[in-house]
This record gives C-alpha cells, structure tokens and sequence, in this order.
C-alpha cells in the first residue's frame, strides 16, 4: 500500500497498451493486421509488431526475445514475457457482431463461444495464431 491517497494522484483515464505474446510474429501480423484489420504501427524484427486500436495500442512481443535485456540504454526497458495463453478484448458495437462473427468463420478463425451476458452484451470468443483468447464484446459489458 502506498502512503499516497488516491486523492493526490489522477486515476488513469483509458487503458494505453495491452500485452500479448506470441512466438510466430508473421503469423501474429497477418492475423491482427489481414483478419482483424488493426493497423501496424511498427514491427521490430522477431522482437514486436504494435497495433493501434483506437486511441490505445495492442503490443505483440515474441517472448523469447522480450526476456532478454535492453541493449539500448536510451530505452532501458525492463525485460518481460509470459508463456500459455493471454487475453485480449476488443471492443466492438452490437450491430457490427454478427457480421465480424461471418467474417472470423470465412477466414478460418474458429468461435468458441458467442453469447450474452446478463447484462445484455454480446461476447464472442476466438484464438490467435499463438493460442491467446481474443474477445470481441460490446462496450456496454463494463458499463
């Protein structure tokens, strides 16, 4: 716990970046940028591929490379990783779900669950070329 009260401190206003790992990077890109049509903000070799979604950012690290130390001292960013599966939800408006379900099933992605909260919103669930669980939902989920 911190001696700070929250009452000095501003509460983040949006989430910035989200994390995922995934070996394969040519395969993360062709599935984030072909399928769910994020578009690339960069990609570093076998390290990364970043996207952007919406104001925020979905980051792509190769994991064997994200666990080893910064080289640049300009950037010394912590190393990081993860292993198994992670996940991700993207927010999508309800009268655009059916048609991205339509879409992810002509491309091959397989649904493993679609259905509605008891709150109203819709979620359907899906995997990525690594294993991650990509959840498209409609903003109301966390309203």
């Amino acid at each position: 716990m911190s001696d700070i009260p929250l009452t000095d401190v501003a509460a983040p206003g949006f989430l910035l970046e989200a994390a995922l790992y995934c070996p394969d990077l040519d395969a993360a890109e062709a599935f984030y940028q072909g399928v769910i049509g994020l578009e690339k903000i960069s990609r570093v070799d076998s390290r990364h591929v970043f996207f952007r979604v919406g104001t925020g950012v979905l980051l792509i690290f190769n994991p064997e490379e994200t666990e080893k130390p910064a080289r640049n001292p300009a950037l010394p960013v912590p190393s990081h990783g993860a292993r198994g599966p992670g996940h991700v939800c993207l927010a999508m408006p309800g009268e655009a779900m059916e048609r991205w379900r339509k879409r992810l099933q002509a491309a091959g992605v397989v649904i493993e669950a679609d259905f509605i909260w008891p709150n109203g919103a819709r979620s359907i669930y899906f995997r990525d070329p690594a294993g991650n669980s990509v959840e498209l939902a409609e903003p109301k989920l966390w309203a």
